[in-house]
């Protein structure tokens, strides 16, 4: 069972390299809008929220109030109500020990992904050990990555143009990775479908609606077909 919990921690290990990079730059926003580092940390810690957190700061650095701002992460998160019942229903749920609120608490959007393409590769007995490990795997990755912007970011990219102009194309790349992973296990039609919906939306809606809108019309399109 332990080599169970390893083998996913070194699955984390690809969203790793997406999450590292990212975190770095949230921690370093966060100490450019006056945030403390220790504060930033807190944050990734205990919201974890990716994209989310961007959006955190800068309502917080807005002035905007607290009912606002959490009603707004929530809204921005509300697609992971869909990603746990398709998790759940990819575990053995005779053999699970975690209780739930643990094997929900490091749900993202690459750990759904990575899951869906791989979770029922592995045993059914060893699979939610496999899943926590690739949760833990990229939580972890997160908030050291989060750790490191917050009290180093600011030295490394005023040396470096590059690594400031490269940081923001790291998360779509992930994505699109994450996306090619699972492409066989769900119809083109829904993918471009849903794709197309979302970039209409965009045009019109905030990025965190326009996901929302996207996501509705790939499940009505799935469901459909």
């Amino acid at each position: 069972m332990r080599s169970a919990l390893l083998r996913g921690l070194g699955a984390s290990l690809s969203i790793a390299v997406g999450y590292v990079p990212v975190a770095i730059s949230f921690g370093l926003a966060a100490v450019y809008a006056d945030i403390p580092p220790y504060m930033a940390v807190l944050i990734s810690v205990l919201v974890y929220a990716g994209a989310a957190q961007f959006v955190l700061i800068s309502l917080v650095v807005g002035g905007g109030a607290a009912f606002s701002i959490v009603g707004v992460v929530l809204l921005m998160n509300l697609r992971h109500l869909f990603y746990g019942p398709a998790i759940l229903s990819r575990l053995d749920g005779s053999t699970r020990k975690l209780p739930l609120v643990a094997l929900a608490a490091g749900l993202t959007d690459e750990v759904f992904a990575t899951s869906v393409g791989k979770l029922r590769e592995q045993p059914a007995q060893e699979r939610e050990l496999w899943y926590a490990g690739l949760q833990l795997g990229a939580y972890a990755s997160w908030v050291a990555g989060t750790a490191v912007g917050a009290w180093f970011g600011r030295d490394w990219l005023s040396n470096s143009a590059v690594l400031t102009q490269t940081l923001g194309f790291v998360l779509p790349a992930l994505f699109l990775a994450l996306l090619l992973e699972i492409r066989t296990l769900v119809r083109s039609s829904v993918l471009v479908g849903a794709a197309l919906v979302s970039l209409l939306a965009l045009t019109m809606l905030p990025g965190y609606a326009a996901i929302l809108v996207g996501m509705g019309a790939g499940i009505l399109m799935a469901l459909r077909s």
